[in-house]
């Protein structure tokens, strides 16, 4: 520690500080703090992660205008190395910084003397005052936060120099390109330049621009201090919440841990907004290592994004801005339950997974026990269901303190019943998505929306009149694709551009466009084959409508080849896809000696072809969904317009009068070789079959086979 002479009292009483002394705000001592890391200073200042090393302070007392000693005091740090700029500026090196204490001890020193200080010049509670924002916010909060080190109040509160010295002269420079130099210079202030001391000509400095401006107009200054949060706030958020995305930011490489309060710690010193952290989580419902995070003011929020790939632990964190949009999408609700239930202040919030359906309110509370209890009972739960009102397994319970919520958390895997249940840290931006997810969830959630007829249909082409975009951004629009095929767009049939959703109804970056014809479908191959959309290059290639409704309705189309959606449930129909077409074909002698009479077909008839109906999902008629829609399990059968397509050689082998029902026909793929007529009605039990069960599964697909031979393939009818 060491200890600077203060600079010579006034020589006598002077009336324009009396006058001014009186108009002095009642503001304790001010105690001017400067600090330095080991690594970047000035505006970087805390960007870069790296410990405290020096401190220097000095007392004001702004009534007598007197000052106290001015004190410099190292701080040890665990990383000794300097960067370049640090060790030209300051002098110092590493064997110095080695005999030094550490920081919990030199704060205890800095309380201490600041306490000795004040009380020589008159007591009272005193309040810091720095250069800006980076030293407390950046700085000692996030070290003392790593290090487990408790502040003392005063560290909550402070004045930033720069905007007090902003609030007299407004018309100078933005207060965050404000200076030590430029607000003496502007002060017109005559300083030290032999002053080489690391720190103490920025205090000395300090100290005068701060005795400059309490001579002139003070009653808005040193009048607002700026308040850094001690403890982070839950609370819910509302849909119709309108945040500025100048104050949000998201976070990337979370631990799948991590709770709120983590997150709040990661950014400690800056105010993050009353339920501003929103954890994200993906589509199975659990956490995907990304956070949402709300501050109170774009300064918060730029200070935040200096802590890019900050440590959490052993891993570095991400930092980026985010727009309020997103953070109300994660985070927003509308449910007046969920609302009521976020309501209470100051709880911490539990997930409770795998609960027993018929589990209710009382054997949740049996199963946490007494040693730690639910807030309000019964009311501090919050039971999951899906929109029907069929428990999904979730709920999420309040406690009122960090040490009932660690008893409850003892529980984890704990059994109700006969299952285990699994309890996470949680918070109200989860409690939201979850409820909403469930909320605006189908009762099937593997049932697509109810698909509509549109006015017009699509038209089936001929040859490879198609072309398939794959590899676009996932913000592309119609639009951007009319674009980007140029001339070609001309030749796009009315309703002919298909973008193909993936299971979450998102943009899977592929796209189907209709072709006037196969030669214009090939010439806009190859003149828009890998050009550039969006800073990314897409692959143009020609196909036909078969291979297009395909892959709209759950196939693949690589370059080996086209191979079929799944099936092995009912399917839904793709658009370009009519009712069966059948043509008369005779079976072979062999085969129709296998079966009696009843089973043969009669003279084959052609129905007529009905008129292709174009279905596309309701919501979006120009959006197809790259799915398979299964139903109910049976007795509730499905009634649409058909299934997948049959080959023709299975179509022959089905009488004319069932060819005319769609969806009456199903074909059935990889059946054992041993199977007979028992097995395949046991799978069919549940459903209708036509009149004749025994008579309507008929063998297709293969060659003619001898007595001892059994088909692979049957058609039920």
């Amino acid at each position: 520690m060491t200890p600077a002479p203060p600079p010579p009292a006034p020589p006598g009483p002077n009336p324009a500080a009396d006058s001014s002394a009186e108009t002095c705000p009642e503001s304790g001592p001010l105690v001017v703090l400067f600090g330095a890391t080991a690594g970047a200073l000035g505006p970087d200042l805390g960007s870069d992660e790296t410990d405290l090393i020096l401190l220097v302070w000095q007392v004001v007392e702004p009534r007598s205008r007197q000052v106290g000693t001015l004190h410099k005091s190292l701080v040890r740090a665990e990383a000794a190395a300097l960067s370049p700029q640090c060790r030209e500026a300051s002098g110092l090196s590493a064997d110095s910084l080695a005999r030094a204490e550490p920081l919990d001890k030199v704060l205890q020193q800095f309380s201490q003397l600041v306490i000795g200080d004040v009380a020589l010049l008159g007591g009272g509670p005193y309040m810091l005052c720095t250069d800006g924002q980076q030293l407390l916010r950046q700085v000692l909060h996030p070290e003392a936060s790593r290090k487990n080190l408790v502040l003392p109040d005063t560290f909550f509160s402070f004045y930033d120099l720069r905007r007090e010295f902003h609030v007299q002269h407004p018309s100078t420079r933005l207060a965050r390109d404000l200076t030590v130099a430029t607000m003496a210079q502007e002060l017109g202030l005559e300083t030290d330049a032999t002053e080489d001391d690391f720190g103490v000509w920025e205090v000395k400095t300090m100290v005068a621009v701060i005795l400059h401006l309490l001579e002139g107009p003070n009653d808005q200054l040193f009048s607002k201090p700026e308040v850094i949060k001690q403890k982070y706030e839950t609370g819910p958020c509302s849909k119709a919440e309108v945040v500025d995305s100048e104050t949000v930011v998201r976070a990337r490489g979370l631990p799948w841990q991590s709770s709120d309060q983590d997150v709040a710690r990661f950014f400690k010193g800056l105010n993050i907004a009353r339920g501003g952290v929103a954890l994200c989580l993906n589509a199975q419902g659990r956490r995907n290592g990304e956070a949402l995070i709300r501050f109170v003011d774009s300064e918060q929020r730029d200070l935040a994004l200096q802590r890019h790939k900050h440590h959490m632990g052993v891993r570095y964190i991400e930092v980026y801005k985010a727009t309020g949009e997103e953070f109300v999408k994660i985070a927003g609700g509308t449910s007046l339950e969920v609302a009521r239930f976020l309501s209470r202040e100051d709880q911490v919030i539990l997930r409770l997974r795998g609960l027993p359906f018929s589990a209710g309110p009382a054997d949740v509370l049996d199963f946490l026990g007494p040693e730690c209890p639910v807030t309000g009972g019964a009311d501090g739960l919050l039971f999951v269901r899906h929109p029907d009102g069929r428990p999904t397994g979730d709920a999420f319970a309040l406690f009122a303190c960090e040490e009932l919520a660690q008893a409850a958390l003892r529980r984890h895997k704990g059994m109700l019943g006969k299952r285990y249940i699994e309890l996470f840290r949680s918070t109200a931006a989860e409690v939201q998505q979850v409820l909403n997810r469930y909320a605006s969830s189908p009762l099937l959630p593997t049932l697509t929306a109810p698909l509509l007829p549109i006015p017009f249909p699509m038209v089936a082409g001929t040859g490879r009149d198609c072309v398939r975009l794959r590899g676009l951004p996932y913000t592309a629009t119609i639009e951007d694709i009319l674009s980007f095929l140029g001339e070609a767009a001309a030749d796009i049939r009315p309703h002919g551009v298909h973008m193909v959703l993936n299971q979450q109804g998102r943009p899977s970056g592929d796209a189907f466009i209709q072709m006037t014809s196969a030669e214009r479908a090939l010439a806009a191959s190859q003149r828009c084959h890998k050009k550039v959309m969006k800073e990314r290059y897409v692959e143009v290639v020609p196909c036909s409508t078969e291979e297009m409704s395909r892959v709209l309705m759950g196939g693949t189309l690589g370059r080996s080849g086209m191979s079929p959606p799944p099936c092995k449930l009912p399917c839904l129909s793709p658009p370009a896809y009519a009712t069966f077409q059948a043509t008369p074909t005779l079976i072979p002698t062999e085969t129709a000696a296998l079966y009696p009479s009843s089973a043969l077909l009669p003279a084959a008839r052609v129905p007529a072809a009905p008129t292709p109906i174009a279905y596309y999902p309701g919501p979006a008629t120009q959006l197809y969904m790259n799915y398979t829609a299964y139903y109910p399990s049976p007795p509730v059968s499905p009634t649409t317009v058909g299934y997948l397509t049959t080959p023709p050689a299975a179509l022959a082998s089905a009488p004319t009068s069932v060819l005319s029902q769609p969806g009456a026909l199903v074909r059935m793929q990889g059946v054992p070789y041993t199977a007979g007529m028992k097995d395949l009605l046991s799978v069919f039990q549940a459903y209708q079959l036509a009149p004749d069960d025994y008579t309507s599964l008929m063998p297709v697909g293969d060659p003619p086979r001898t007595v001892l031979q059994a088909p692979k393939e049957w058609v039920c009818l």
